[in-house]
């Protein structure tokens, strides 16, 4: 019992010295990710006014980044599952940050909708291979943990870069480019230099982490085996029964739905906020716009590990989502100050919800399978991120109120919520307790 109690205790060290090594770098590496995908909310006002890029054009550009992005996320994440994270990841960064500087290049809607294509196309992959990468470091009981501070990455994109966009949206002229160009520029490429550092630091497994004690190595690849193993009893591990398990269309269904909400609120964000402050988007505008993102971040420490720990994962994930839905549309009924506060809720809601939801298919699948079905999940959700901004531009034009926008970017949470309440108990219960997961990890070091 003593020995079992000490090589926990080994474990437990190898889990925090994994998640102070990677977290960090996943991190950054997310935010770089998030801000190319999603700082044309910034330059929509100065590419309308430079370039002429109508609303229309902007919401279909926007858009067409995820259709590039679905396709090839499910290959994508089956090579990353094959040759290792460290080297896909990084040729996924490279890459799409120099497709983001190209931007910088756009002069008119056909050139915009091309290159937020191949963005798409460039930047597939990256996201469900991190959750991938994470279930190879991290046992289930600490994985919502983990996948919470994980998701801090699109909260600090906006906290950090939103105003950095906003700084360099007023260089206007500087070195001869607008100041739209230098934004593309800037972070393009430091999402280019990034991917470099990435082939350098990323190690693809435990069981080749140089920089961890080799009893930490043992102890944490014995706990993630074991793990493995107990998902192919409770869950599914092969590749073609994941594709037929009618959850995963479940699962799909929810993450287009929360996908509606999240890139409704990445888009158009910003320009809601400069509508309630009545002036353009700059440095105030992206510091104000700030602020949501600013109480998601401070929301998404503690609210995944406490449903994780409660074993209410699904309750959590339900009052979140609803608290983004419902935020989101009560902004578009009241006055500047509380709108601000309600999209606060909306956004902290919003965020604090999809690390707990991705708790559910990582704990289910396993194998090829969970490389499988993160991808897929993924893929079909972020069609989402396709369908919100072409679908609130139609709905305000149908309407003739900017509040129609707000019921589409907020129903679609609310009817990510109601799907999640039909999820079967027995997948919120799959490792859903500590005491089970203190056993598949004592098992996996006793073997």
């Amino acid at each position: 019992m003593e020995e079992t109690v000490q090589q926990t205790d080994v474990t437990t060290r190898a889990i925090q010295r994994a998640k102070w090594r990677l977290i960090p770098f996943l991190v950054l590496m997310y935010i770089l990710g998030y801000l190319d995908r999603a700082n044309v909310a910034y330059a929509k006002q100065a590419l309308q006014t430079s370039v002429g890029i109508t609303e229309a054009a902007f919401a279909f550009a926007a858009g067409i980044f995820f259709v590039g992005y679905a396709v090839f996320e499910l290959p994508s994440n089956l090579v990353l599952h094959r040759i290792g994270a460290r080297t896909w990841l990084a040729r996924i960064m490279v890459t799409w940050g120099l497709v983001a500087s190209a931007m910088a290049f756009v002069v008119g809607d056909t050139s915009f909708w091309i290159l937020r294509l191949l963005l798409g196309l460039a930047e597939a992959g990256f996201f469900p291979g991190v959750l991938l990468y994470l279930t190879y470091w991290f046992p289930a009981r600490d994985r919502a943990q983990m996948m919470g501070l994980f998701y801090l990455s699109q909260p600090l994109s906006f906290i950090l870069g939103g105003p950095l966009s906003g700084l360099l949206l007023d260089m206007d002229g500087a070195f001869g480019l607008h100041g739209w160009q230098l934004m593309f520029l800037v972070e393009g490429l430091a999402a280019s230099a990034v991917g470099v550092w990435a082939y350098f630091y990323l190690t693809d497994r435990p069981e080749t982490a140089q920089w961890m004690p080799a009893d930490e190595r043992k102890a944490l690849s014995q706990a993630i085996a074991a793990e493995e193993q107990a998902k192919s009893k409770q869950g599914t591990i092969h590749f073609w029964d994941a594709m037929r398990n009618p959850l995963l269309l479940q699962f799909a269904l929810t993450y287009f739905c929360v996908a509606i909400c999240g890139y409704g609120i990445a888009f158009y964000l910003p320009a809601q906020v400069s509508a309630l402050l009545g002036v353009k988007v700059g440095l105030y505008v992206t510091i104000v716009a700030a602020l949501p993102w600013l109480c998601a971040l401070a929301v998404t420490t503690f609210w995944p590990g406490l449903a994780q720990r409660t074993g209410l994962r699904r309750t959590f994930t339900v009052i979140s989502l609803l608290c983004a839905g419902g935020g989101m549309i009560a902004a578009g009924y009241t006055t500047p100050a509380i709108a601000i506060v309600a999209l606060c809720i909306s956004v902290s809601g919003l965020l604090s919800a999809q690390p707990i939801f991705w708790t559910f298919p990582t704990i289910y699948f396993g194998g090829y399978a969970a490389a499988g079905a993160i991808a897929v999940i993924n893929a079909i959700g972020n069609l989402g991120g396709f369908v919100a901004p072409n679908l609130k531009v139609a709905a305000e034009a149908t309407f003739g109120t900017s509040v129609a926008g707000n019921w589409v970017i907020g129903g679609g949470a609310l009817a990510a919520a109601c799907i999640v309440m039909l999820i079967p108990r027995k997948v919120d219960a799959v490792n859903s307790s500590s005491e089970t997961q203190d056993r598949i990890a004592t098992s996996g070091v006793r073997s």
